[in-house]
């Protein structure tokens, strides 16, 4: 049986669910009606704050304009970059640091320091001989390289033509430009179609520095008037391609994207037709950054060096090898891990600054036959300038 109640009013009886149904009924409604007062109340709130009244002194103060970036670029406004005219103003650099700067550390901590205290007020004998031996071995020009410089010294020597301190000097500065000198001729820059793109595929592993390398060589040939397009070939990392984009607004460079975790190798054969068709000057195609232990990614390497091959015929024009000086004779290691595997055909040493371990240019040559196209020589934009290997050795020799 279903439980009746009995209704003063009239002396029917109600079903107690009619009840149930209006209470519940009750207090939906004012749930409604509460939400609704408070929105209101809300809203009052934010007019009463919109209103135009004089700050009291307490009040925030409106942020500052940011000023410039450390590296010397202005920071950019993204609402004036709305309504940026079509036609892109030429990016401007300021001059960069010398090489004889950038090479600071080497000079006062490096091996040439180290032979320079040597060599100081003595002559070159055999005893005085092994103490060389020492520090070449100990340096990052690696150990092939020493032992030649080493073989050709006591050559040297025996014709007692190396006696004399200055001598010593004039030997390892003849040497080491000689040696620089032939890899640059080995590898010259090829040239490309005139009315095609220029195409340089860059490649090195995470954290040496690539894509800020490749932000920094934009802004050197945007600075020259050309019209660059980044190519973001690293898609199985979000950060990179962002990060390229970042460099392409800051330099004025356009960047070619695809989805995330598209095939490398699409994306870049993209960008190089689009490059084609628009009439770009040079593309610049950044790569995942390879474990160079690998060989299932350094294939992948090996397949989009193939596909740039057949989106334009001839490219890429250039590979270049982003190093991290630092690393010292690693550097030269990783060097030959891609070589083997792409054809390398230069060097862009980052980081020289940073270290006493500037021998590793020459290491490199000499061991690899691979000249160094860019030196790092700075933090700031413009501080990444073209290796010359006569300067490099009046610096590190001075």
């Amino acid at each position: 049986m279903v439980e009746m109640f009995f209704c003063a009013t009239n002396g029917e009886t109600i079903p107690i669910e009619a009840l149930l149904f209006l209470g519940g009924f009750v207090a939906l409604f004012a749930l409604f009606a509460v939400a609704w007062v408070r929105k209101r109340a809300r809203r009052f709130e934010d007019e009463r704050d919109d209103e135009q009244v004089p700050p009291s002194p307490r009040a925030k103060r409106p942020r500052p304009t940011p000023p410039p970036e450390p590296d010397g670029v202005p920071a950019r406004d993204p609402v004036a970059e709305e309504v940026e005219e079509p036609e892109r103003a030429r990016f401007e650099l300021g001059e960069p640091r010398s090489i004889r700067e950038g090479l600071e550390r080497t000079q006062r901590d490096g091996f040439v320091s180290r032979l320079g205290k040597i060599f100081k007020g003595k002559q070159l004998d055999e005893d005085l001989l092994e103490e060389v031996e020492e520090v070449l071995f100990t340096s990052d020009i690696g150990v092939k390289t020493s032992q030649r410089l080493l073989e050709d010294m006591r050559q040297e020597l025996q014709r007692k033509e190396l006696s004399d301190p200055k001598a010593v000097w004039n030997f390892l500065r003849t040497d080491s430009q000689r040696t620089l000198e032939a890899a640059a001729e080995k590898h010259p820059i090829r040239e490309h179609e005139s009315g095609s793109p220029r195409v340089v595929m860059v490649i090195g592993v995470n954290g040496t520095g690539k894509t800020t390398s490749i932000g920094k060589l934009a802004a050197r040939y945007t600075a020259q008037g050309q019209r660059v397009l980044l190519a973001a070939g690293d898609t199985f990392r979000a950060a990179a391609v962002e990060q390229l984009e970042v460099w392409g607004r800051r330099v004025r460079a356009d960047v070619h994207r695809g989805a995330s975790e598209a095939d490398p190798a699409s994306v870049v054969f993209d960008a190089v037709t689009r490059a084609k068709k628009d009439k770009y000057d040079l593309v610049l195609v950044d790569t995942a950054g390879r474990l160079h232990t690998s060989v299932n990614l350094m294939a992948e390497l090996e397949k989009i060096h193939r596909v740039i091959g057949k989106a334009l015929p001839g490219a890429p024009h250039e590979v270049l090898l982003v190093l991290d000086a630092t690393m010292g004779q690693n550097a030269i290691q990783q060097a030959q891990m891609f070589r083997d595997s792409v054809a390398v055909t230069g060097i862009v040493l980052a980081k020289l600054d940073g270290t006493a371990k500037g021998g590793v240019v020459i290491g490199i040559s000499d061991q690899l036959q691979i000249p160094i196209r860019w030196v790092g020589v700075g933090e700031r934009i413009q501080d990444t300038r073209p290796f010359v290997p006569r300067e490099f050795v009046d610096a590190l020799f001075g």
